[in-house]
């Protein structure tokens, strides 16, 4: 059993040199990212830096810029009382419209049948004036310049050939003349 002793030492310094092997390892692994840290901190610093110079201008600007709106603001106001006096005229003209549109509602319900009377013989008077333009318009599709043609029967007759659209039977009747 002495034996032992000796390859448990040798065992353990064996674990231990494992150990260490994979201290250094893990080390050298963390030193790398380490050294990647370090260089995207620096990266940051410069980019910090750049946005600390242009914050520092934005923040310039903007309090030139809230000077200025300052400036014409205290412009405006004689700008905003006269904007002021044309609302208040300009809700007299409102309150004066609506007493004579509530006047012209109350005259037309008060006069609705009349009104509807005046409506209906004003369609009525565009109808005829429309039938009436259509007679005078057929009347005058017709060439009268031989209109008759006489038969053997000495009877008067209409020329086929003076009727547009060629349909003789309609156009006579629609421009008001018979067959004779």
């Amino acid at each position: 059993m002495e034996w032992i002793l000796p390859i448990a030492g040798i065992i353990a310094a064996i674990a231990f040199l494992i150990l260490c092997i994979g201290i250094v390892i893990v080390l050298l692994s963390v030193k790398k990212n380490l050294d990647h840290v370090a260089k995207t901190l620096d990266g940051v610093e410069g980019q910090i830096q750049g946005i600390t110079r242009e914050s520092t201008d934005l923040l310039h600007k903007t309090n030139r810029l809230a000077e200025d709106v300052q400036d014409k603001s205290a412009r405006l106001n004689t700008v905003v009382d006269a904007v002021q006096g044309i609302g208040g005229t300009v809700n007299n003209l409102n309150s004066h419209v609506d007493r004579v549109t509530t006047s012209i509602t109350q005259n037309i319900a008060n006069n609705k049948d009349q009104i509807a009377q005046v409506v209906q013989w004003s369609n009525v008077a565009m109808e005829v004036a429309d039938k009436w333009k259509m007679r005078k318009e057929r009347r005058n599709a017709y060439d009268f310049s031989n209109q008759v043609v006489v038969n053997n029967n000495d009877k008067e007759v209409f020329n086929n050939d003076t009727a547009r659209y060629n349909n003789l039977d309609e156009d006579r009747i629609n421009a008001g003349l018979h067959n004779k």
